[in-house]
């Protein structure tokens, strides 16, 4: 593959996850094809994935290959290794030989060598201060990662931030929407019950709501559930 031509593919990718970002996505899905694009256009033989929980614990989310999957798992479980080392730093962590490891990281090194892996180079999916995962590169002769190579992994990256962040946000506004619209019905139902307590009780419909919101305090049921019973009229009082 000529330069021109790997560099044509790549903002060919890009533009490809920029379009699913608008239209609609599955983030696991968008996160795998980052990781596949990768390892099929830059100068690495693997590449996967880490994004941190609720909890701050990082956990594999995609991967090119069982043989990298299984060196991320070895980091993970020791909390020990350059991708963990730039999620905690929140900045890039290149091993141009991962025989020249630090000793606190001899599991890591270990799971390398057996699996084929001679360089590592790690990029912190980060926004401002906030840093959510790292995307990871292998490869197998030792080296560090080319400028070109690095620059096109930070974008991927950055993609990556933007569609985990994005999902999240949606998510959240998601649930507010659903929230605001569970709020709204409930304020026509109990509208509608005042109706009802103001016809059977021949009192105003400003009584009517205080008796309304008695009988769920003494009852200690939800205002928006009385209300709805005695629409329904399974509820009488």
């Amino acid at each position: 593959m000529t330069a021109v031509t790997r560099e044509a593919q790549l903002f060919e990718r890009l533009a490809s996850l920029a379009d699913t970002l608008v239209a609609g996505y599955d983030v696991v899905e968008l996160l795998q094809g980052l990781v596949d694009s990768c390892a099929e256009l830059l100068d690495v033989s693997a590449a996967g994935l880490l994004l941190a929980d609720a909890d701050g614990h990082l956990e594999l989310v995609a991967s090119t290959s069982e043989e990298n999957r299984l060196v991320e798992a070895m980091q993970v479980a020791a909390a020990a290794g350059p991708c963990i080392e730039s999620f905690r730093t929140g900045s890039v962590v290149s091993l141009p030989d991962v025989r020249d490891a630090p000793p606190e990281w001899p599991d890591f090194q270990r799971a390398c060598i057996e699996n084929g892996f001679a360089s590592v180079y790690a990029i912190p999916l980060r926004l401002r201060d906030t840093t959510i995962g790292t995307l990871n590169l292998f490869r197998p002769a030792p080296g560090p990662l080319n400028d070109r190579d690095a620059q096109a992994a930070q974008a991927l990256a950055d993609m990556a931030t933007i569609g985990i962040l994005h999902e999240r946000t949606w998510r959240e506004a998601d649930t507010v929407r659903a929230q605001l619209q569970a709020a709204l019905t409930s304020r026509i139902v109990i509208e509608q019950a005042k109706g009802v307590l103001a016809q059977t009780h021949r009192i105003p419909v400003d009584d009517a709501f205080l008796v309304l919101r008695r009988y769920a305090r003494d009852h200690q049921l939800p205002l928006g559930e009385v209300a709805q019973r005695l629409v329904d009229r399974t509820l009488i009082f």
